[in-house]
């Protein structure tokens, strides 16, 4: 083994630690990049149709967001807001009616009572301290999504001139394919967050539609929850079906059929319909990969890593399959 190949080794143990040191830094990074993408979607289609430069279309998308935002607050938020309130006081009967449910299973009971003995309750007395944590992480958090979308602008601003800062990094022999490699990586992940989007807004409307169909509370929150957590897959959607799988609980076993029902239909048709529909020309994610991919960094990086988990794997792909198959395992001799 010769002095390079100990520097090197070195080189990369140093590299290594320090970017996992920076780790909340390069999330933010990266979470940046993805809102850039984002915003690079409707900024590329109105380009097409429109004489705007960038930062004027930027301002547009920008504008328009901000009007759309408004416009579902007024509309949906009092009655969001409305059935935040109604959750609130259903949880004591929600929890009833579990305890209820329970009176059969033997360990219930002795849970009911443990909850009330004051060993537990000396235990639960630092709560004020957590709830001080958990207020100071929330602070934190809101920080560090304020300075992504700060990034995320300056990057949609001028994408051209980062693009070339990657391309100057880069060894002289493999310019030209990293410029290809960044195009794809930028065309995998607009195309994923485009049909992620779709997918998520029609879960949403179904789920709404569906539940206030069979008439159970809270329809409009329960939606809201299974189409945000869409971006979620395999995860999302099965921890979205238990807040109206709960309140259909109050409703009646007949209604919580109903939902599961409705529930699974949906999943069904997001997973095995809508998504690969939408995504069959960009991304092709497997079941599995993505479930390892947020199950890893879920444990790393907590709820951002889950977020962000499957948007990194639709990068990764890409660059596996020029750098690592292409670049690397096709030329092995």
């Amino acid at each position: 083994m010769n002095a390079r190949t100990v520097l090197g080794a070195l080189a990369l143990i140093v590299l290594a630690l320090l970017t996992w040191e920076l780790r909340w830094v390069l999330l933010v990074l990266f979470g940046a990049v993805v809102l850039a993408v984002a915003l690079d979607v409707p900024m590329s289609a109105l380009r097409r149709f429109t004489p705007l430069n960038r930062p004027a279309a930027l301002a547009t998308v920008l504008v328009a967001l901000l009007l759309l935002g408004g416009l579902l607050g007024q509309q949906l938020l009092p009655e969001l807001v409305d059935q935040v309130r109604q959750l609130g006081e259903l949880l004591p009967r929600l929890l009833q009616r579990l305890g209820q449910l329970g009176g059969d299973i033997s360990w219930w009971p002795n849970l009911e009572r443990s909850l009330m003995t004051g060993s537990l309750l000396q235990r639960l007395q630092p709560l004020g301290g957590q709830l001080l944590g958990l207020a100071g992480g929330a602070a934190s958090t809101t920080v560090q999504l304020l300075l992504m979308v700060l990034l995320a602008i300056l990057l949609a601003l001028d994408p051209r001139a980062h693009q070339r800062l990657v391309v100057a990094i880069t060894p002289s022999f493999y310019r030209s394919d990293m410029q290809t490699l960044l195009a794809r990586c930028r065309s995998a992940l607009g195309g994923w967050l485009a049909g992620m989007t779709i997918a998520a807004v029609t879960v949403f409307l179904l789920t709404w539609a569906g539940l206030a169909a069979l008439r159970i509370p809270l329809a409009l929150l329960s939606a809201l929850a299974c189409g945000l957590l869409t971006f979620v897959p395999t995860i999302g959607p099965t921890a979205a079906t238990l807040l109206p799988l709960s309140v259909a609980l109050l409703v009646s076993p007949g209604a919580v059929l109903q939902v599961l029902i409705l529930r699974l239909a949906l999943q069904n048709l997001e997973a095995f319909v809508i998504t690969p529909l939408l995504l069959s020309h960009t991304v092709n994610l497997l079941p599995t990969v993505a479930l390892m991919a947020q199950l890893c960094l879920g444990v790393l990086l907590g709820l951002p890593g889950v977020l962000l988990a499957l948007p990194l794997v639709v990068v990764l792909q890409v660059i596996c399959q020029q750098v690592v198959v292409r670049d690397v395992m096709d030329r092995w001799a």
